[in-house]
């Protein structure tokens, strides 16, 4: 999404050539083990801004319970990080639960509700990690054209798509054309397959909504909670068949490293948070350029969770 490209892409492929060995050295903390003897809590980020505000949240959050928190933001898609959860090289991560249950979990989920979702996720996440309480705030991915497009094609639903999307180019992060909420997803459950795919690294979200204006792609893969959508007036395609499962905020934490005074520090925060205060955040963040640790701090102060 709006993520800084290159640098995104750079952390990506260090991490991952990192992580090319027998597992034993974690890349993030050195040996696996030493993330969980309590003396520091490793709170990670993907390589998008929304991510490593919801980070920022939870590291203050758990710094204001007087926890020690180590910051290891930026540093990929979930297909880099998610291994590193599992092996204990990040304590906590601010997570999305249907991507996390159709991405890494299992890809042949049906789930689409918060419960449904929550349910199978408890139910087959590896045993070294669990997800404490889901947040309202949502943000979903999304099949996205402007005004004009949809005017011109008569676009409401992804369904409308069918017939017309071969005539055009979808822009989106690399990983959308392999996923099932995504390129596959969209061919199976609407039939809707695009001439072109134009492949972008996951933080570029600023360039798709420019080459989306732009018509240099016709369509593009955005969160819902990007503040262009309304600014621009796009035009966010309806999904009367749930190709998008819910998306909420959800802590996803590796067990041994993280105590009980850490999780009611989480789920407090999820408790809280409701999609409006995450696109509120993200305006702040993104059009007004505030930086993300004050963003974080005037959210966490106004929902009663720091002094």
């Amino acid at each position: 999404m709006y993520r800084g490209a290159a640098f995104g892409l750079i952390a990506a492929l260090t991490l991952t050539a990192c992580g090319g060995g027998d597992g034993d050295d974690n890349p993030l903390t050195g040996s696996s083990s030493d993330s969980g003897d309590g003396k520091s809590l490793v709170v990670g980020s993907a390589n998008f801004p929304e991510n490593q505000l919801l980070a920022e949240i939870y590291s203050q959050a758990l710094e204001a319970k007087g926890l020690k928190v180590t910051r290891k933001f930026d540093i990929g898609a979930r297909e880099v990080y998610y291994d590193q959860v599992v092996k204990g090289g990040i304590s906590v991560f601010p997570e999305y639960n249907g991507a996390l249950l159709s991405v890494a979990v299992d890809k042949n989920s049906t789930a689409t509700s918060t419960e449904e979702i929550n349910a199978e996720l408890k139910e087959k996440l590896p045993s070294s990690v669990e997800i404490l309480d889901s947040a309202e705030a949502e943000d979903k991915d999304s099949v996205t054209v402007t005004a004009e497009t949809a005017a011109k094609y008569n676009l409401k639903t992804l369904a409308d798509l069918k017939p017309v999307a071969g005539d055009m180019t979808i822009g989106a992060g690399s990983e959308f054309k392999t996923r099932t909420q995504g390129g596959v997803g969209l061919k199976k459950v609407y039939g809707v397959e695009f001439g072109k795919f134009q492949p972008l690294d996951a933080g570029a979200q600023s360039t798709l909504v420019k080459l989306l204006k732009s018509n240099e792609v016709q369509a593009a893969n955005l969160y819902t909670t990007d503040p262009a959508i309304v600014e621009d007036k796009l035009v966010v395609l309806e999904d009367p068949k749930n190709l998008f499962s819910s998306q909420n905020v959800t802590p996803l934490i590796y067990k041994s490293a993280v105590d009980d005074t850490a999780k009611a520090a989480l789920n407090g925060v999820s408790a809280e948070l409701t999609t409006e205060d995450l696109l509120d955040m993200m305006k702040k963040l993104v059009n007004d350029k505030e930086d993300a640790s004050t963003v974080a701090k005037d959210w966490l102060t106004k929902a009663g969770l720091v002094s």
